[in-house]
């Protein structure tokens, strides 16, 4: 590339950008977006939510426990302020249970069905080719370095009782 070619396409990103964290940011979001998509078609084809698989996911690993309401939603991949709601349409699809244990009516745990597990296991052999269709053309270095960049990023926002904070080995 030229001197000029290169302060050229410099120019390009400058005027585009208000600043490099900003070209981060937004590249993050059209990747999200871009991503999502392919997730969400697949989804869609179960009637569920990326967020309502997470849940199943989440109560899959736990099984046969269940897992209070708001340990839940602290686990979720993204913040779900309707948690109440997800729990709502799942259980009305009989995929979880509630349980209010005698002890404490106060608490609301959260069980997976066989129902929702065998949801489940039928969603994760599509997912992962939609994960191949995602991320697939990176090589197993680009995505580790991916990985931790991304963790790094995010370690500073991450509330301190976190499970998605790094893991200081």
């Amino acid at each position: 590339m030229t001197d000029s070619a290169h302060n050229s396409s410099t120019d390009h990103t400058t005027r585009r950008f208000d600043s490099e964290q900003q070209r981060v940011f937004l590249n993050l979001w059209r990747t999200y977006d871009m991503l999502r998509a392919l997730e969400d078609e697949l989804f869609g084809k179960y009637d569920l939510t990326p967020q309502q698989f997470n849940v199943l996911r989440l109560l899959k690993a736990e099984y046969p426990n269940s897992v209070p309401t708001l340990a839940l939603a602290s686990r979720l991949v993204t913040r779900a302020p309707d948690i109440t709601r997800i729990i709502d349409k799942l259980e009305a699809r009989g995929f979880v249970l509630r349980d209010r244990p005698s002890h404490n009516r106060r608490m609301v745990r959260i069980g997976i069905t066989e129902a929702g597990l065998a949801l489940v296991r039928e969603v994760l052999p599509p997912l992962r080719e939609c994960h191949i269709r995602q991320l697939g053309h990176l090589d197993s270095e680009q995505l580790k370095t991916l990985s931790q960049l991304l963790e790094i990023a995010r370690e500073p926002h991450e509330p301190p009782d976190s499970p998605w904070r790094i893991q200081q080995h």
